[in-house]
C-alpha cells in the first residue's frame, strides 16, 4: 500500500455527459502505475495500469490509432 495519495484529475476534454475516467498520474514515477477510476463512482474500484502501458496507450490515442466508436 502506498503512503502517497493519488491526485485525481479528469481531462479538460471530458465534456461528454459523464462518460469520463479520472487518472492519478502523480504515482507513475514513484510507484510505476497510473491508477484509473470511473469519475461517476469515485469510491468504486480502481484499476492500476503499469505506467509504461498507459504511456503507450496515450501515445497511440494521440497518433489516431483508435477509431471512434470502436467496440471491444
Amino acid at each position: 500500500m502506498t503512503t502517497e495519495s493519488p491526485r485525481w484529475f479528469t481531462s479538460s476534454y471530458s465534456d461528454n455527459g459523464g462518460q469520463c475516467i479520472e487518472v492519478a498520474a502523480n504515482l507513475a514515477t514513484t510507484h510505476g502505475v497510473v491508477p484509473v477510476r470511473d469519475s461517476k463512482n469515485p469510491n468504486g474500484p480502481v484499476l492500476d495500469i503499469p505506467a509504461d502501458a498507459f504511456t503507450l496507450f496515450v501515445e497511440n490515442v494521440k497518433a489516431g490509432e483508435f477509431t471512434p466508436g470502436f467496440d471491444v
